[in-house]
């Protein structure tokens, strides 16, 4: 077991007051996850595995900025296969982030793995439509 997979299962939620701020910015099904979202967050990293259709899963550390509020900024890293020149550098908004990481905790609670979705790649890879 990775460390993240480690953290992940012992992830505390996050205090009701800190939730609430985000909140407004979730449907029902997201909000489920918010709480060790927002914990996950704190964290600020995240060891996974990008997976590949027919090969090989690529591991990956991303890393990031934290700061309290929705609206302010958070600085994503990405490197992959523990290669400098397979960095990649995303800025959002904390509440856009935060909507990425429910996907991960949603997903490893589902099926064991740690990896960003589809739609965050196409974003960090600054490929989105």
């Amino acid at each position: 077991m990775t460390d993240s997979a480690a953290v992940l299962k012992e992830l505390k939620p996050a205090e009701k007051r800190e939730v609430g701020v985000y909140l407004p910015y979730y449907d029902d099904k997201k909000r489920r996850y918010l709480p060790l979202s927002i914990s996950l967050y704190r964290e600020k990293s995240l060891e996974g595995a990008r997976k590949i259709d027919g090969g090989e899963d690529i591991p990956f550390v991303a890393t990031w900025s934290v700061s309290t509020l929705p609206a302010d900024l958070t600085r994503c890293r990405v490197m992959f296969d523990g290669n400098a020149d397979l960095s990649y550098e995303v800025i959002m908004a904390n509440y856009e982030f935060i909507k990425y990481l429910i996907d991960i905790v949603h997903n490893f609670r589902l099926n064991h793995t740690i990896d960003f979705s589809q739609e965050f790649y196409k974003r960090l890879l600054h490929m989105e439509s």
